[in-house]
């Protein structure tokens, strides 16, 4: 049973930090697709950040580049999301999820209707 849990969200002041977790279980890490989406109330759920396992890209949407760093650790099943320098328009429920089919990580994040996998968000919260 693929089972995603996020968590590492709260609030924090403009230009400040945050690392977000999703660990990850009933699956071969390694061989799926993952990635980070969000939704800000309002909005459509937007994709942050993919790491594709079909061609090794890794996919940042523009309003997040040189701020957002996505990374994985295979051997604790574990993704992260380094966020910094955060943007009161960066506020969202943020979720990880995954798939078994792995296409280009910024296909992945351009169709979140693909992605099979959802675990629960986790709230960020950015002041100004």
């Amino acid at each position: 049973d693929v089972q995603l849990q996020a968590s590492g969200g709260g609030l924090v002041q403009a230009r400040g930090s945050l690392r977000l977790s999703c660990v990850a279980s009933g699956f071969v890490f390694d061989d799926y697709a993952i990635g980070w989406f969000r939704q800000a109330p309002g909005k459509e759920r937007e994709g942050v950040s993919c790491i594709s396992r079909s061609d090794g890209t890794i996919y940042y949407v523009d309003s997040v580049k040189d701020r957002f760093t996505v990374s994985s650790d295979s051997a604790k099943n574990t993704m992260y999301l380094e966020m910094n320098n955060l943007k009161p328009e960066d506020t969202a429920v943020y979720f990880c999820a995954a798939d078994a089919i792995s296409y280009s990580a910024g296909y992945q994040c351009t169709h979140p209707g693909g992605m099979d996998h959802w675990g629960k968000g986790t709230l960020v919260t950015v002041s100004s």
